[in-house]
């Protein structure tokens, strides 16, 4: 007989992350209904989140996503894709642990690393490797770890990166967002040719970065 999963704490579960298990991350309008990818990796990722949990980060809700933290500060989220469920961390590509089980979410991905997980079965036999990428992430965050990564593949507008310097949030959302995502705010602020068109545009990008959305999403 299978080994029953481990029931949560109630004090240690986000109520928000169990609505994202029952309905998705609410970004689309599959999002509540039969084609939402969650219904596919439902029981992949309620093994991630107890894998998350046990690490001791705070859960919190994010962008659509179950998203983990220390001392306020982001370390990895719950996802899902059409092929996989996955750990992504916000460091990731600074970490070394389980070598050649990294990826990048997309060819100009420069902070964002995911494990990749496709079946409960693959994360157990995974998973002292997916614990020692935690502890490295909790690791590299206590030590304030900067992120060396490769120059953006389109150059940030300097209105758009101004704001990005003084905003906090807006930069953990915008770093937060597929490289697609990202690129069509850059395209859209860049497309102005005068300063003063590109930082309204800014102001116009920021509501949909904060929501985790690229610029024609809606």
């Amino acid at each position: 007989m299978a080994a029953r999963p481990r029931r949560l704490p109630v004090a240690e579960r986000d109520p928000r992350v169990d609505d994202f298990l029952r309905d998705g991350c609410g970004r689309c309008e599959r999002a509540a209904t039969p084609a939402c990818k969650v219904n596919d990796w439902r029981e992949v990722l309620v093994a991630l989140r107890v894998l998350a949990l046990e690490s001791g980060l705070v859960e919190d809700r994010k962008w659509g996503f179950p998203c983990y933290t220390l001392d306020g500060k982001n370390v990895l989220m719950v996802t899902v894709f059409k092929e996989h469920a996955a750990l992504s961390f916000f460091k990731g590509a600074a970490m070394t642990a389980g070598e050649g089980l990294l990826e990048a979410p997309g060819a100009s991905s420069r902070f964002m690393r995911l494990l990749k997980v496709r079946s409960v079965a693959e994360l157990r036999g995974r998973r002292p490797a997916a614990k020692a990428l935690i502890e490295q992430a909790i690791a590299l965050e206590r030590a304030g770890t900067k992120v060396d990564a490769a120059p953006a593949s389109e150059p940030v507008p300097d209105e758009l990166n101004e704001r990005l310097s003084r905003d906090r949030a807006l930069r953990r959302a915008f770093d937060a967002l597929t490289p697609g995502r990202r690129r069509s705010h850059i395209l859209h602020v860049a497309g102005a040719k005068q300063p003063e068109t590109r930082a309204r545009r800014v102001d116009k990008c920021a509501e949909a970065i904060l929501a985790g959305r690229g610029f024609n999403e809606r």
